[in-house]
């Protein structure tokens, strides 16, 4: 492949530019914002090596620089790739590009477009459509250039405009959450990414960037991303909704028996999350080693009298009543795991309000 500069091989040299402003990816309504879920350290000494073919040394274009494109940029480059130049357009995400990526050059999009080998948009599902026109109507892709997205719900048919373009369609789409700090690369290793691509040579190409990453390439069909990016908002974006509202109920429990005297050593602060923590995360762990038998608690042993006192105290605490309040919340999941097991007839009675 031929560099920017012409040099067959080679990637382009960097350029600083870390001090210029981009617009801020954390809004939404932005065009290149971005939005977008621990697995332990491989223990393996040869982790991500592969005998599919690895890519050569690749020039990236990063559209644009926010929490994910910047993790994946910087993963890149630890994988020898070069990210020469990055969109960016808030005091946001040139910060977060000075700081991670500071050999990267920051500019217009049509610019990054035209320098790159490997174009990585990084940008919400809403709005990757409206940015893949736009880099289309830049005229600058270059023909065999490998543009990748990162939006969980989409494939490859909506890069069709870049391919008819001439450039090669992939989507890798890490199963992780994202903070915006350093860790949020260290996280990269070993996490899963649904790869879709139109043909074995694109599916080569991302399972080979997948594993330089240090991730696992999971093939994700086409039809089937709607549904795979389902499955992870509803795993993890709805987790955080339920321990949120745990987080309340178990707060007034305690500020209704004395915070300050609750503890030997009368240290209340934040109380509540260290209580959970340790039984969220085992039962964490136990579900995805054993599945629905993981199931503990009055549902599980189909105690109807103890899932309406329950029911009776949430709706005590704020938030706890109406249509959408903490008790409905908990009403509706302990019916739904009431379905993984033999619940009495009494126990889905009082979870349907019958």
């Amino acid at each position: 492949m031929t560099s920017p500069s012409g040099d067959a091989g080679m990637p382009s040299a960097r350029r600083t530019g870390g001090d210029d402003a981009f617009g801020d990816d954390l809004h939404a309504h932005h065009p290149f914002a971005d939005d977008a879920y621990p697995r332990s350290a491989s223990t393996d000494p040869f982790a991500g090596m592969t005998n599919l073919p690895a890519p050569a040394r690749l020039t990236v274009g990063l559209v644009s620089a926010g929490r994910v494109g910047t993790a994946l940029g910087e993963a890149l480059e630890k994988a020898g790739h070069v990210v020469g130049a990055v969109v960016a357009r808030s005091p946001e995400s040139r910060g977060r590009a000075a700081r991670r990526l500071p050999d990267s050059e920051i500019l217009d999009l049509d610019e990054v477009v035209a320098r790159s080998e490997l174009l990585l948009v990084s940008v919400p599902d809403a709005t990757l459509g409206a940015v893949v026109d736009e880099i289309a109507a830049s005229d600058s892709l270059r023909p065999g250039t490998i543009v990748a997205h990162t939006a969980g719900a989409h494939g490859v048919a909506v890069l069709q405009p870049l391919t008819d373009r001439g450039a090669l369609a992939i989507a890798l789409h890490p199963a992780m959450t994202f903070v915006g700090s350093e860790d949020d690369t260290a996280r990269l290793t070993n996490a899963c990414f649904a790869i879709t691509a139109a043909d074995a040579v694109g599916e080569a190409i991302a399972s080979s960037l997948v594993l330089e990453m240090g991730g696992d390439p999971v093939r994700i069909a086409e039809a089937d991303r709607t549904l795979y990016h389902a499955a992870l908002a509803h795993g993890a974006n709805h987790l955080i909704a339920l321990i949120s509202d745990a987080v309340v109920a178990l707060n007034a429990a305690i500020d209704h028996s004395g915070r300050d005297t609750a503890t030997v050593d009368g240290h209340g602060n934040r109380l509540a999350e260290r209580i959970l923590g340790p039984l969220v995360a085992a039962s964490l762990r136990n579900v995805l080693e054993l599945g629905p038998s993981a199931l503990t608690g009055p549902v599980a042993r189909g105690d109807a009298p103890a899932v309406t006192r329950h029911l009776a105290a949430l709706r005590t605490v704020p938030g706890g009543t109406g249509p959408h309040g903490i008790a409905d919340a908990y009403r509706t999941l302990a019916r739904r795991a009431a379905d993984h097991t033999q619940a009495p007839q009494a126990l889905i009675d009082a979870l349907e309000d019958r």
